[in-house]
């Protein structure tokens, strides 16, 4: 019952919302993703000057 109750509540969000929201997760997934290929990278340049 209480699912049914929920599932009343929510609305659909309009196409503004729904890119807004999606450009944040691209960003944080790109971001994340920036910052490991950097790490990575720093850490293969300083085992190959060994």
């Amino acid at each position: 019952m209480n699912m049914k109750n929920t599932i009343k509540l929510t609305k659909k969000s309009d196409k503004e919302v729904y890119m807004q929201h999606l450009r944040l997760v691209l960003f944080g997934i790109a971001t994340i993703g920036t910052i490991g290929f950097g790490i990575q990278f720093i850490f293969s340049v300083l085992t190959f000057g060994r």
